[in-house]
């Protein structure tokens, strides 16, 4: 099978080293379908160039190519079977113009709970919209979503055998709708250390909650990437996962690093169906639905008990789940199949 892996027109390098949603969905994808034996494309300017040496590369994005031109030409002879992309892609006249000159499939995967996709955008077989969790599944039922986890790569970011760690680490971006905060006062309530893993993306969000987040068992590491995140996640006992209760979260890649690391997890919710629920099990994890109309500080007592259940799993046993769990192989034959 050949397959392109389009990349996507932000702010991150493909594969990002750390911080990044749909670049690192895309780069996971890309070595997923290697690993299952299909040649690969990285579409688009956006990937480095240093790739070249071992991956064929063509700086060109299909909503750049003039309609009847070589360059349109060219690309149906390439006759890719499959190509992967951002959720954006496929609502995009300009891209879609030139994917309707090739005999192909189209996937990509949901990464934000508020796009609004063109209503003819995906009829479940030749284009095809997955979507993390059930509550995902609901909000973009128009489109005849298909359910599956998300897996996420970093630049060098391949897991050691898992080893039981000691302190406590939460890790995303710093602001309200993730709300560190709660993280930080459940395992205050433990007399547990816990490590902040993140770009802060609110700065009033963190002055609010300055006196918890600064208190002297916190503490901040900043953006980690590569090695250096993996190996945070790794030496940590409990990876503890929150988020604000009106936000929805459309994947988060950290329920995959986590796992695939060996460090079970304990996870805070507001309702059921999120993907919490999707990626967790007994073997791996502990989640609590809290009450939304109850105070930070109850959810964080629930939270702090989550943390005593997840810290008795048994971290070789997190592994082996979650690297079958999120396997990029499998998670690139799962998308590259017509299910539905």
């Amino acid at each position: 099978m050949l397959v392109g892996v389009c990349d996507f027109p932000g702010s991150y390098a493909f594969p990002p080293a750390g911080y990044g949603g749909i670049e690192r969905w895309l780069w996971a994808v890309a070595v997923g379908a290697r690993a299952a034996g299909a040649d690969v494309h990285l579409l688009g300017p956006g990937w480095l160039t240093d790739l070249e040496n071992d991956w064929v590369r063509k700086p060109v994005r299909l909503e750049d190519i003039p309609s009847g031109s070589l360059a349109e030409r060219d690309i149906r002879n390439t006759k890719y079977e499959l190509l992967i992309v951002g959720h954006e892609y496929p609502s995009l006249p300009a891209w879609t113009r030139t994917w309707d000159a090739l005999d192909c499939d189209v996937a990509t995967f949901q990464h934000s709970p508020v796009f609004q996709h063109n209503p003819t955008a995906f009829d479940g077989r030749r284009s095809r919209l997955y979507c993390y969790s059930p509550e995902m599944i609901e909000r973009y039922a128009d489109h005849r979503p298909i359910p599956e986890l998300a897996v996420h790569l970093g630049l060098d970011e391949e897991e050691l055998p898992a080893t039981a760690g000691r302190d406590l680490i939460w890790l995303g971006r710093i602001d309200e709708d993730k709300a560190p905060h709660l993280a930080a006062r459940a395992a205050q309530i433990l007399g547990r250390r816990i490590q902040i893993v993140g770009p802060v993306f609110d700065e009033t969000y963190v002055r609010r909650h300055e006196r918890l987040l600064t208190a002297n068992h916190v503490k901040w590491a900043g953006e980690l990437g590569g090695p250096a995140k993996t190996a945070a996640i790794a030496e940590a006992s409990v990876f503890v996962y929150t988020y604000a209760r009106p936000y929805v979260e459309a994947g988060a890649a950290v329920f995959g690093e986590s796992l695939r690391a060996g460090t079970p997890m304990a996870a805070l919710t507001w309702r059921k169906g999120t993907c919490a629920e999707a990626a967790l099990c007994e073997q791996t994890g502990a989640m609590i639905v809290a009450d939304p109309d109850e105070d930070d500080e109850t959810a964080a007592q629930r939270l702090a008990l989550a943390i005593e259940q997840a810290e008795t799993l048994d971290h070789r046993q997190v592994q082996e789940i979650g690297r079958h769990r999120f396997d990029p192989a499998r998670h690139f034959l799962a998308m590259a199949s017509r299910s539905c």
